[in-house]
């Protein structure tokens, strides 16, 4: 028995014979030239969500939460013993993730749980399955985001998708 469609139809790569109409399907002229996207780090998605604007970062432990608002700008990064760190110095606060142990970034839409308005989110989940982060759209008055903010969120999903690995 011949291998069919191995190498791509006419390739002659394992294919002694086109494979049959009614099993074959190829793909749609729109998907034809599609390549899976390359691996992005994430220093370089941490230093997009510049554009996102005012957020409301929370962290969350067994024991704990803690909630700031500020904007993601002025990373700079260090390599310890512990991995590979993001840091932030802003007033009132400082900012530590170690970049070596999130293993997935997540964007998500919610209900607020005060008032009738759409929360868009960004997780950044552990090697233990663990949000380690979450980064909300902050707005003025419940629901009021600031000019180009949603757009930018959107934006950042669409270029890195809905769910994704860091490299």
């Amino acid at each position: 028995m011949a291998l069919r469609g191995v190498g791509g139809r006419g390739s002659g790569v394992g294919q002694s014979e086109p494979p049959p109409s009614s099993t074959f399907c190829p793909l749609p002229p729109a998907f034809a030239n599609t390549r899976p996207r390359p691996p992005m780090k994430l220093s370089e998605f941490l230093e997009a969500c510049e554009t996102l604007g005012l957020l409301r970062m929370i962290v969350t432990s067994s024991a704990a939460v803690l909630e700031v608002r500020g904007s993601i700008e002025k990373l700079f990064y260090a390599e310890l013993p512990k991995g590979h760190y993001a840091n932030m110095h802003q007033e009132g606060f400082e900012f530590h993730l170690n970049m070596d142990r999130i293993t997935q970034v997540k964007f998500e839409t919610g209900e607020a749980k005060r008032g009738n308005f759409t929360t868009y989110a960004i997780r950044f989940v552990d090697d233990a399955g663990e949000p380690a982060l979450s980064l909300f759209l902050q707005w003025g008055k419940p629901g009021e985001y600031a000019p180009g903010q949603v757009e930018a969120w959107h934006s950042l999903r669409d270029r890195y998708g809905e769910q994704w690995q860091p490299a």
